[in-house]
């Protein structure tokens, strides 16, 4: 029975986070980004706190290498992808 609520659940939330982002105009996805950002951050900052703590040593080194990895190239893609949304709108040498 708990295998079935967890998927519900899990098909729920992708349901509305579906809805949710084709809703927001294309004026906010650069501060949504940045949002998502600081959110994979305490990812972060969660799977190097797993990685020291643990009872299962193996399985818990595993899942946080994952977790850091994943964060980590969510953080930086996600800057990357800012830093470039936010150039478009600098004034060029020649613009006045």
């Amino acid at each position: 029975m708990e295998i079935i609520f967890l998927l519900f659940i899990l098909m729920l939330s992708i349901f509305l986070g579906f809805e949710l982002i084709n809703k927001v105009p294309a004026t906010l996805h650069t501060p949504l980004m940045s949002g998502s950002n600081a959110i994979s951050g305490i990812t972060l900052v969660g799977a190097l706190a797993l990685a020291g703590n643990t009872t299962d040593p193996q399985l818990a080194s595993w899942l946080a290498t994952g977790a850091v990895a994943l964060a980590t190239i969510n953080v930086v893609g996600g800057y990357m992808v800012t830093d470039r949304m936010l150039a478009m709108f600098k004034k060029k040498k020649g613009d006045k």
